[in-house]
């Protein structure tokens, strides 16, 4: 198992993920999550030219799954994480946000933020085990704001979401 860069021969595959990563969400009755197309060859084109996407491949370098940043107000954001079902529970999603959690810090930014499902379990309960803890609405930053308007408006707050934040400890300078 690998972590490197998405490449462009992967994103037609990163689509894949998503769509089979959001069957878990039809079994609980979240159809308009599961129905949610994932985004245009051309946008995961732009995260990937862009240095904010990054796969976890299975023995034969194939994508198991994906994870896309954004800078949002000074901090990293995580677009999008999915595993595909048949590779999930091995850790690869803990793994890409370890990765950009490196990342942020290699870029001089002080937190990963994310929005989430509060109560699905692999959405709020698990970020908050990886150390994620949520963002009071006041606290909200106008890009993370604008986030939460624009999931408003696709109509996934029908069931209630959250932001979170790590804080990521600064680099260690060199001795």
């Amino acid at each position: 198992m690998t972590l490197r860069p998405a490449r462009e021969d992967d994103l037609p595959l990163l689509r894949e993920i998503e769509r089979a990563a959001g069957r878990s969400f039809a079994a609980i009755g979240m159809h308009l999550v599961a129905d949610d197309e994932p985004p245009p060859l051309e946008e995961l084109r732009r995260y990937a030219d862009g240095g904010r996407a990054w796969v976890r491949t299975d023995d034969a370098d194939r994508p198991v799954a994906y994870l896309l940043a954004d800078v949002v107000d000074g901090c990293a954001h995580l677009e999008q994480v999915s595993v595909h079902p048949d590779a999930a529970g091995h850790g690869h999603g803990r793994e890409l946000v370890a990765h950009l959690e490196v990342w942020a810090r290699e870029q001089g930014l002080p937190a990963v933020t994310l929005t989430t499902y509060r109560d699905v379990p692999w959405n709020g309960p698990y970020y908050r085990r990886l150390g994620f803890g949520p963002v009071a609405p006041a606290e909200l930053t106008p890009g993370l704001r604008e986030i939460r308007r624009e999931e408003a408006g696709r109509g996934l707050d029908h069931w209630p979401r959250e932001v979170l934040r790590r804080d990521v400890a600064p680099p260690v300078p060199p001795a």
